[in-house]
């Protein structure tokens, strides 16, 4: 089975490649690009986040402003990247007072956190929805960014935390059948709608990614979508046993339920683990397991990337493919 690029990476395509000349920019077909700098890279990565898209109108402002920062600290991580700090554009209905005064709060937090400062940015007014736009700053030993094109035939394909909480998370906040089915259940839906409003970006492996995987990227989009497009940019395949996709036990009740389905979770967004390909070799797949284990993050091996240009496969505990209706979340 093979699957074409989604809109929003067919619109990247078609009017801003042509525009990425510098080698740092790597086509647009990574999530970061790079800048020398003497002995290091400068990595560069930027994500926005809209009102009515990627958080609720009603949530909390100081859960949107982690989330603002924490998306792009996502994708620092997967690129082996020590966090350097950020730029903010904050386009804004008004200026009321509070909701600042609560989003500057759980800003600052995390950028005390996460140890990255704010560099500087832009503020403006809009008569659209509230947009967050950060660009966020790490650096890598020069050449060592991890990018999305390493991934190699045999090479195991890792993923941290669990999948599909997020979506989940959303589904209940909107009012969808998780919400129903976890309605006696106020802990589960806590933890799965935590995991929407506040993403845990892995940046305490960061410098194990980089030492040890070959290729890796966040998964933002849904991990189906978001390994497709790891091996389109890396010319693989990948086989993924469904089986052995790591689902927390909030999520794992909803499945229960059928409140919702795999299928659900693995293409839905606002996941940011990382997903990543670990060459085969027993030492260098163990090493990152152990770096993971040190610092409290599950990683787990979901399968094995193959020879080939089809999408990845997935495929249940008897052997048979998992068919997707989509992959992704996509824009447009």
């Amino acid at each position: 089975m093979t699957t074409g690029p989604s809109g929003e990476d067919s619109l990247i395509a078609r009017y801003f490649k042509p525009l990425a000349t510098d080698p740092g920019a790597f086509g647009l077909v990574d999530d970061a690009a790079v800048l020398k700098a003497g002995d290091e890279d400068i990595v560069v990565t930027t994500d926005a986040i809209v009102e009515g898209v990627h958080f609720l109108p009603d949530d909390p402002p100081d859960t949107v402003a982690r989330k603002a920062l924490r998306v792009n600290l996502s994708d620092l991580a997967a690129k082996g990247a020590t966090v350097a700090g950020f730029v903010l554009t904050l386009a804004l209905h008004r200026a009321d007072d509070a909701w600042l005064s609560a989003f500057a709060r759980g800003l600052g937090d995390d950028a005390r956190t996460f140890h990255c400062p704010l560099l500087g940015g832009d503020t403006v007014s809009t008569p659209g929805p509230l947009t967050i736009s950060i660009t966020a700053f790490g650096r890598v030993p020069a050449g060592q960014m991890v990018p999305r094109t390493g991934a190699r035939a045999g090479d195991l394909v890792m993923v941290t935390g669990t999948i599909g909480d997020a979506a989940v998370g959303l589904d209940i906040l909107t009012g969808g059948p998780a919400a129903t089915a976890l309605a006696n259940d106020a802990a589960a839906r806590d933890t799965l709608i935590g995991r929407y409003r506040v993403p845990q970006p892995r940046n305490a492996l960061a410098e194990a990614i980089r030492a040890y995987a070959s290729a890796g990227m966040d998964v933002s989009d849904g991990l189906a979508g978001d390994l497709t497009k790891l091996c389109a940019a890396s010319q693989v395949s990948a086989v993924i046993d469904v089986a052995r996709i790591p689902i927390s036990a909030a999520a794992q009740s909803v499945l229960a339920n059928r409140a919702a389905d795999i299928e659900a979770m693995i293409s839905g967004g606002d996941d940011y683990e990382i997903v990543c390909t670990v060459p085969e070799s027993r030492s260098e797949s163990e090493m990152l397991l152990a770096a993971a284990a040190q610092a409290g993050i599950v990683l787990t091996a979901i399968g094995r990337v193959i020879a080939g240009s089809d999408a990845p496969r997935f495929l249940d505990d008897q052997g048979r493919e998992l068919p997707l209706a989509r992959r992704s979340y996509s824009h447009f």
